[in-house]
């Protein structure tokens, strides 16, 4: 059973990383008929009406009746953040590599730790702060093209680019806190379907449907995998946090820039989507910095699930002794 449980787990796991990994591609690519507000209202859209119709067959709509005026007013905040993390995260495609602004996004787990901090009174532990520290030393060698000056293109337009993303990790953060603030009266299925169906009427003024339907064949299919990916990266992503612990989930994702590099490097390859796809022209002492990042995002996972146990444990002795 154990055996079984494990490999649904990697599975799922598997699938979701292969996905979040890809996305960064097909949102390069909308970026020749799409702008990112109505890309991303079109997945919003679509996952949002699917969502709604698997949430009613199964009775769960309920669950709505439950709120008050705050905890609805926190749920269109989180709505409000999330949309500026997907928005912002298309957006800086337009000035990253897909692999380097995936990246970019791995300074999340400080942001989110620094929140937590801040509004939940979480603990931060030196070992915490060490991988923090690992993981910014590993951006700052990853980016030492850049910084040096030595870098092919726009230094500033990549210095925004990377600045975007770190917008995107901030509001994804935030939404993050208050989705947690609201868990006691929503499930997280029914968070999303709340947040996308907010999405779909209030980024409608904002975005051009109108050039969704001039796409050719190839385009809807590349809008078509972006509205797709959004379902099943977070649904392989909730079946894994069923079948393996949480530190093991977030272990793997942390594997997904390096995933995403290996996809881009080999669509530059095989001739893929020339003029819009580019390699990265990594060099070894980036591809180092890009190995610290990954290995302090996992780290910083392990090392939280054991001082959590420890803490745990010590609260069961003192219980126990009293």
């Amino acid at each position: 059973m154990q055996r079984q449980q494990f490999l649904y787990g990697l599975f799922f796991c598997s699938l979701c990383v292969l996905f979040w990994s890809t996305l960064p591609i097909a949102l390069k690519l909308s970026g020749g008929f799409s702008d990112p507000v109505t890309l991303t209202w079109l997945r919003f859209s679509m996952a949002g009406i699917v969502l709604l119709i698997w949430q009613g067959l199964r009775g769960k709509l309920q669950e709505f009746t439950q709120l008050n005026g705050k905890q609805w007013l926190t749920l269109l905040a989180a709505g409000t953040l999330l949309i500026i993390n997907y928005s912002f995260f298309a957006w800086s495609l337009d000035f990253l590599h897909p692999g380097v602004a995936q990246l970019s996004f791995q300074v999340a787990p400080l942001f989110l730790a620094v929140g937590g901090m801040v509004f939940f009174k979480e603990r931060i532990r030196w070992q915490q702060w060490a991988c923090f520290a690992l993981l910014a030393l590993g951006m700052l060698v990853f980016f030492h093209p850049v910084l040096s000056g030595n870098l092919n293109g726009d230094p500033s337009m990549i210095a925004l680019g990377f600045l975007i993303v770190q917008t995107s990790a901030c509001a994804w953060c935030f939404y993050a806190l208050l989705q947690k603030s609201l868990f006691n009266k929503l499930s997280s299925t029914n968070i999303l379907l709340g947040i996308y169906l907010y999405a779909l009427v209030v980024m409608l003024p904002f975005s051009s449907p109108s050039e969704l339907l001039e796409m050719d064949r190839s385009q809807t299919l590349v809008a078509a995998f972006c509205c797709v990916n959004t379902l099943i990266a977070y649904g392989a992503f909730a079946q894994a946090m069923n079948y393996w612990q949480t530190v093991q989930v977030s272990a793997s994702i942390a594997l997904t820039p390096v995933i995403a590099f290996i996809v881009t490097e080999l669509c530059v390859a095989l001739g893929l989507w020339q003029g819009i796809i580019e390699s990265s022209h990594a060099d070894t002492l980036s591809l180092f910095g890009m190995a610290l990042v990954v290995m302090a995002a996992i780290s910083v996972q392990f090392i939280t699930a054991a001082l959590n146990k420890r803490q745990l444990r010590l609260e069961q002795l003192e219980t126990s002794a009293a």
